[in-house]
């Protein structure tokens, strides 16, 4: 039943957003297209989806929208095939939903992922969950630190009974929403739709439309992750991901380590190490650390990096960045490509659009 489903089953990735929270990283890159641990936090989703079974994916584009087809093409590197849908206004998910159906590209039963999420245990157990169902809705549950951030959902005698979209005072014993939902029907979604009202904030939100559903009577299924999920809306959420995702890696050299690494280190191929690298840490292709510079612990640098002098802790450093920092530190900073950091003395925070300059002697 799975295989069958899996072969008509959609995906729709909202990639929409400026990502505000992200400036001024996001000025020239959306959020999805920042790279971690050499590829874009979009293509880990599109790898989810297919590894689910889903290859047809359609993205809902609209800021910068172009990169994403200049960097995804129509997804036969990764091994799937992908449409585009634009929103040219941002009025929320509900109706980034509305236009992938009103273009007629989702027309099966499909799941939706927001393209700034990760899960650590992936999607398949929950959309096989919900192909195996008889679920019209589907969603999926996390415990969240400050839940006034995101949707919010009551429970009760094990059904979902109320979504509240960022409640200010959120009633005690529910669940945080996360970045994906499933659907049955795209035609009975669109009816729920022409019935909602934008929120107090001018958009439509997926918390109404999943309200719809329950006030119908229809069946809306819940799933709560056993793993740790991330929402990328800010630089310490980004950074925190990093962090996360370098917790799991694995020591792997494929470039020339002429320096030291201790701990669990990846370097890409062409990359050259003759200084120190502490792990967990990330070493992306063509990147060169100096002789005279230390990459510490919790350190994602990305391709074709230089790191002339220095320390560096906790921190995402973007492609061809160039750091000569002599005897400063770098520590929980996002540093945007093509980005050119000198320093001489002290402990820095920095967060960096691309191609920024910044010289403190």
């Amino acid at each position: 039943m799975l295989d069958r489903l899996g072969e008509v089953m959609q995906g729709l990735v909202l990639v929409a957003g400026e990502g505000t929270r992200l400036r001024p990283l996001t000025f020239t890159t959306p959020k999805p297209l920042i790279p971690v641990m050499g590829k874009p936090l979009v293509e880990y989703i599109l790898e989810g989806l297919k590894e689910s079974g889903i290859t047809n994916i359609c993205l809902v584009i609209g800021y910068l929208g172009n990169l994403f087809k200049t960097v995804l093409g129509d997804g036969s590197r990764i091994g799937v095939e992908l449409s585009y849908v634009v929103q040219c206004e941002r009025l929320g998910i509900a109706h980034a939903i509305h236009r992938a159906i009103e273009d007629c590209v989702i027309r099966e039963e499909f799941v939706v992922h927001l393209g700034d999420n990760y899960f650590e245990e992936g999607i398949s157990r929950f959309v096989k969950r919900f192909q195996e169902g008889d679920y019209d809705v589907f969603i999926v549950l996390t415990r969240y630190r400050d839940p006034r951030r995101f949707g919010y959902v009551l429970l009760q005698d094990g059904k979902v009974v109320r979504l509240i979209e960022k409640p200010i005072e959120p009633p005690p014993g529910g669940y945080t929403l996360t970045g994906l939902y499933m659907f049955r029907d795209p035609d009975l979604v669109e009816k729920a739709f022409r019935e909602l009202k934008p929120s107090q904030r001018g958009e439509y939100e997926i918390t109404d439309l999943i309200q719809w559903f329950i006030d119908k009577g229809y069946n809306v299924g819940y799933d709560i992750t056993n793993g740790w999920w991330k929402d990328t809306g800010t630089p310490d959420d980004m950074l925190e991901l990093v962090n996360m995702m370098l917790d799991k890696i694995e020591t792997r050299t494929d470039g020339e380590v002429r320096g030291k690494i201790i701990g669990r280190v990846i370097v890409e191929k062409d990359a050259i190490i003759d200084g120190e690298v502490y792990g967990p840490a990330y070493i992306g292709e063509g990147a060169y650390i100096d002789k005279k510079a230390k990459i510490e612990h919790y350190v994602d640098v990305e391709a074709n990096c230089e790191i002339t002098s220095g320390q560096i802790s906790r921190s995402l450093i973007l492609p061809e960045a160039r750091i000569e920092t002599n005897n400063a530190r770098i520590i929980d900073s996002i540093i945007g490509r093509k980005a050119e950091i000198k320093l001489n003395t002290g402990q820095y925070k920095i967060i960096s659009g691309d191609f920024t300059i910044i010289y403190n002697y």
